[in-house]
């Protein structure tokens, strides 16, 4: 998966919360991942120059993330899942 791919899912999966289980269900172990990486990652900070309504949406989805439990799922395992 691209980086660029790998954004886009993550985007959906923050707009879009309710998938979450849906993909952990399905063992869509890239995507979850994808989604663990960027939202640890944050938000890019120049977006907050460039696009203030993005980035302030982005960090509240990043926000209701991390306070639905979104800090259990573990950046490592996922990668030894994926990596298998």
């Amino acid at each position: 998966m691209t980086a660029r791919e790998e954004e886009l899912v993550a985007r959906l999966l923050l707009e879009r919360q309710e998938l979450i289980d849906e993909y952990f269900r399905d063992k869509r172990w890239k995507e979850l991942l994808a989604l663990v990486r960027y939202a640890r990652r944050d938000v890019p900070t120049d977006l907050a120059a460039t696009d203030p309504a993005l980035y302030r949406t982005l960090r509240d989805q990043i926000t209701r993330f991390f306070l639905r439990g979104g800090a259990a799922f573990s950046e490592e395992r996922l990668e030894k899942i994926v990596g298998s």
